[in-house]
């Protein structure tokens, strides 16, 4: 069953970030804000990372000194994420958005994993991860013209 945790783990956050955009919108459709709603999102989201922190994983906040100056980048990644989810969703639809932000991290994933990038093992890119990153393209098409 432990080895079945990641998977699961993966497939919860795959539905929390489905159900994460229409909820931004409507904060961003409320308030008339999309960085509002993003900021309400990250904050809310702060918070519960601070009490988990607090809780379950103390860490080391002293060995953050020793991180790469790219390893502080990915809150703005996260930002950008929400917030263009936030607008985005409601215009293109959440199937049509999700397709092609899928689309997008794996072959951002194929190439950081290709070249060994921001501290990746390197995992050439063969024909079959190519074939299947041109279908899930395929894919957004398909989803798009649903």
């Amino acid at each position: 069953m432990l080895r079945m945790l990641p998977f699961l783990l993966v497939f919860l956050a795959g539905i929390g970030l489905a159900i994460q955009p229409p909820t931004n919108a409507s904060l961003a459709k409320a308030s008339g804000s999309v960085a509002l709603a993003a900021l309400i999102s990250f904050a809310v989201g702060s918070v519960a990372l601070l009490g988990a922190w607090a809780l379950l994983d103390r860490g080391d906040p002293g060995g953050l000194r020793t991180a790469p100056w790219w390893g502080w980048l990915g809150g703005l990644y996260g930002a950008f994420f929400v917030a263009a989810f936030a607008f985005s969703a409601p215009r293109i639809g959440l199937a049509t958005a999700l397709t092609l932000a899928i689309a997008s991290q794996v072959m951002t994933a194929l190439v950081l994993d290709h070249f060994g990038l921001l501290g990746l093992q390197t995992l050439p890119i063969s024909w079959t991860k190519a074939a299947g990153t041109a279908l899930l393209l395929f894919g957004v098409w398909l989803v798009r013209q649903g």
